[in-house]
């Protein structure tokens, strides 16, 4: 059982945690511990073998010289990996409860296992709920988890995958960065591989390097910064004006709720493609770093149909580039000196997003540039891992494979739509976070009238989201049915999905197929709607998308009695 000592942080600090003894031991001299520096509205959060000697250094640090009490936190069993884990706990848990701002930066924050982790873990819990009672923090595990403040944290700890992406991000701007045309990096990855979490998480590196004057460099084991904070100092001096952007508005209006309770972040950093314009028009200067998330969702205007042409071509025009062969990947690139770009082909969902081999030809040939390119694979949204995502991505793609059970992801397929829907609601009732969505197979009668019902199935009726704009987070969202660009980016802890008639099996020919009169996304099959296989690409990729959504698990309904029979193949059926 963890140990919690308080005392006030001032200049006799060092010499009062030299008296902590526990389990025999001097614990503030020469013991693995955690401790958390606070006053009533920042804290910082760190990890040391030599307390009293680490607080000497704190006491001149003009930062941590505000704060006015210290807890430190021990346990007879603790070690160095025990303490590095619970720091990142707490960085994590405490940067999204809300309490207090945190001065921490997050470099050096990493996912790793080590020897019976999984009972610290329990006992890092049991840690959370001794401060919640002493009042250093404010929310309960599950409330914070639950939340939009914890998915997007600049705070998450980084995988193995997404530690190597960093680094090799920073090597390539101390190489590239100087050069007169910048550096593009284009990290790919599938749903699910942290893509966001990186991209934020770098987001706070470079801001934090921005405005720290002296980056300290590594004189012991004592200091907190990582070595990777001294790397980034060096190769984006020059780099000042930073943003990231999100083609999506629901993801944007998101993360903006994030960063302006971040300290060093501001919702104003982050950005539409029409707000980089904006801002390079207003200004005449380029950004030094736009960090692009969700870059699949960049659009086009020579393919497909766009929802808003004029506001499409104003922002051509500003730019000088001529409106027919412009893509809002040309304004990225006009517009900044240095990207990080993250992006994943198969969830390109509108003919009008840019595809592959036109994203990579507008930064190759049209602009000349020579990208760094990155890949993330390890699956972590999804605990059935990427064997899940394998799985259905084959299912999708019509080849036939042994049926599988998933241990530990809940998949099942259900032949009664409104028990599916009940069951999410239950769930979201006991865990938060659960959502019903659909493919766009019904029209959106609720938009102009709010009394209507959209979707009709075996006698009962539902509505579509009622807004785009963070519909998760909304109160009513557990009464709707949410489509592809509500959830899009999203995780959730469970997914009930319908699979409308828009795709149907041929049980002769053994094929799924695009059923054009049965899709009601007028942007979404403008172009491709005599294309069936262009058509049916990008219904699967909706359907994919929506299928790595939940973290626990995956609910399906299925309109089309060939399609559920294909899949009772393969899915569990409930």
């Amino acid at each position: 059982m963890a140990t919690i000592d308080t005392f006030a942080f001032d200049v006799n600090v060092s010499d009062n945690l030299k008296s902590v003894r526990h389990y025999g031991k001097n614990i503030g001299e020469n013991w693995p511990i955690v401790y958390v520096i606070n006053n009533d509205e920042e804290a910082y959060i760190g990890e040391t073998h030599h307390a009293s000697v680490r607080m000497v250094q704190h006491q001149t640090n003009p930062d941590r010289n505000r704060l006015t009490e210290i807890r430190i936190i021990s346990g007879d069993d603790f070690n160095k990996s025990v303490i590095l884990d619970l720091e990142s706990f707490l960085i994590q848990h405490m940067g999204a409860d809300g309490k207090y701002k945190l001065q921490n930066g997050n470099n050096g924050l990493q996912d790793h296992d080590y020897y019976n982790r999984n009972f610290y873990q329990e006992e890092f819990r049991k840690i959370w709920n001794k401060l919640k009672k002493e009042g250093v923090v404010n929310r309960s595990i599950t409330e914070i988890e639950n939340s939009n403040i914890y998915k997007y944290s600049p705070y998450k700890s980084l995988g193995e995958d997404q530690i190597m992406a960093e680094k090799e991000i920073l090597s390539a701007f101390a190489q590239y960065s100087n050069r007169p045309d910048g550096v593009t990096i284009i990290v790919r990855g599938g749903a699910g591989t942290g893509k966001t979490i990186l991209a934020i998480y770098l987001m706070k590196l470079f801001a934090d390097v921005k405005n720290k004057v002296n980056i300290p460099g590594i004189m012991d084991e004592h200091l907190d910064e990582d070595a990777e904070t001294i790397t980034a100092s060096e190769s984006l001096a020059d780099i000042n004006k930073i943003g990231i952007v999100f083609p999506q508005s629901t993801l944007k209006e998101s993360v903006k709720d994030v960063f302006k309770s971040i300290g060093g972040l501001s919702k104003d950093m982050v950005l539409s493609t029409k707000e980089v314009v904006d801002e390079y028009v207003r200004t005449g200067e380029q950004y030094d770093l736009l960090i692009v998330d969700e870059a699949h969702r960049l659009k086009c205007r020579n393919k497909g149909h766009l929802q808003n042409y004029q506001f499409f071509d104003g922002c051509s025009r500003a730019l000088g580039i001529d409106k027919m062969e412009s893509t809002e990947l040309d304004w990225i690139l006009r517009c900044s000196k240095n990207q990080i770009i993250f992006r994943d082909e198969l969830q390109t969902v509108r003919p009008c997003d840019i595809d592959g081999e036109a994203f990579n030809g507008i930064i190759e040939k049209k602009y000349g540039r020579e990208p760094v390119i990155l890949g993330l694979d390890t699956q972590w949204r999804c605990e059935g891992g990427n064997g899940y995502i394998n799985y259905v991505r084959n299912i999708l793609s019509n080849i036939d494979q042994p049926k599988k059970h998933f241990d530990n992801y809940d998949f099942k397929l259900y032949k009664d739509v409104d028990k599916m829907v009940k069951d999410i609601k239950e769930l979201n009732d006991k865990i938060g976070l659960c959502r019903n969505a659909a493919g766009y197979a019904w029209k959106w009668a609720s938009k102009k009238d709010k009394s209507a019902y959209d979707i009709h199935i075996q006698g009962h009726d539902y509505r579509w989201n009622s807004t785009y704009t963070n519909w998760i987070a909304k109160d009513t969202s557990i009464d709707e049915i949410g489509c592809i660009h509500t959830l899009q980016g999203y995780d959730l802890n469970y997914v009930g999905l319908i699979i409308g008639e828009d795709i149907k099996y041929n049980p002769l020919t053994h094929e799924i197929y695009a059923d054009k009169d049965c899709y009601y996304d007028q942007q979404g099959k403008s172009g491709v709607a005599f294309k069936p296989d262009e058509l049916k690409q990008y219904l699967l990729n909706i359907y994919l998308t929506l299928m790595t959504r939940g973290i626990k698990g995956t609910y399906l309904y299925i309109c089309d009695d060939a399609l559920r029979e294909y899949f009772e193949n393969y899915v569990e059926v409930k």
